[in-house]
């Protein structure tokens, strides 16, 4: 496999057949060879930087139902909230001092967060003109990303957690489709965003073809960041009995990705630090 490996590490390219190979050799031997190589070129683009981003949880009401979220519509055994402006603000306050240059306001798909967001969004760009601020709320019109952009949003957190649309059916409700999630990710690239995707490790029904898709994919929209974590079975949804993701697997394919796209913003998700007491470091 190491061939394969050179050949990632050299040119930044592998064909799919290649790809699944290296996924079906996944063992201690392979992987200390790629997070060499991997480290070579993390080396070269940040050096021994680590960007520390503020993740301020902005709300857990959302108007979907997808099969492994702890915050399903469905789900009647979670307390709900909201933060307001006030509560925002107070996070970035504490954050700022602390060294925070990128704040991060993620949450649900809920439907009340639209003209109060822009003027959020407005209010921290104001008081902290320095910082960068990256949205994961999920899907949204073309509109509504282009006034949140104009607001002085900077990235945009999109995960399109698979690139099957079979698969992706099998996460998520009727409503929901690859093909929109998609259209979304392509909006926000051309209003300007930095762009950022990526998908679960080891989620009901993935299969090694589908990572390699989603290797595939991601490479060809070339997003400026990916992040990627292993699926953990939240108790209050259907997947509650399902087998979580390893992070042997993700860690492998964190690697895969730095070759694949040298530049890119790799997340040390809060998945990692879940399943494993050192999954961050």
């Amino acid at each position: 496999m190491k061939q394969w490996i050179d050949q990632l590490f050299e040119t930044g390219i592998l064909s799919g057949e290649q790809l699944l190979q290296l996924l079906e050799h996944v063992d201690e031997e392979n992987s200390s060879y790629l997070f060499e190589k991997a480290r070579i070129r993390q080396k070269e683009h940040f050096d021994h930087k680590v960007y520390t981003r503020g993740l301020i949880e902005l709300t857990n009401y959302c108007k979907n139902d997808c099969y492994y979220c702890g915050i399903r519509r469905s789900n009647r055994n979670i307390d709900r909230y909201r933060l307001t402006k006030e509560q925002v603000l107070s996070c970035c306050k504490v954050g700022y001092p602390l060294g925070f240059r990128t704040f991060v306001l993620q949450g649900g798909e809920d439907g009340q967060f639209t003209d109060a967001l822009v003027d959020l969004i407005q209010s921290i760009k104001q008081q902290y003109p320095d910082c960068a601020i990256t949205l994961s709320l999920g899907e949204r019109s073309y509109e509504s990303y282009t006034r949140l952009y104009q607001a002085g949003a900077d990235r945009y957190l999109l995960r399109h957690e698979t690139a099957n649309a079979e698969h992706y059916r099998t996460l998520h409700p009727k409503n929901l489709s690859l093909e929109h999630r998609i259209n979304c990710l392509n909006n926000l690239k051309e209003i300007g965003y930095q762009v950022g995707t990526g998908f679960m490790v080891g989620s009901p029904n993935q299969t090694k073809e589908d990572l390699v898709r989603d290797l595939l994919f991601i490479k060809e929209f070339s997003p400026q960041m990916v992040g990627i974590g292993p699926f953990i079975p939240h108790h209050d949804t259907p997947f509650a009995n399902e087998a979580a993701g390893t992070l042997e697997m993700t860690l492998f394919l964190i690697g895969i990705l730095r070759l694949l796209i040298p530049n890119v913003l790799l997340p040390s998700t809060t998945a990692l630090g879940t399943i494993h007491p050192k999954g961050r470091e």
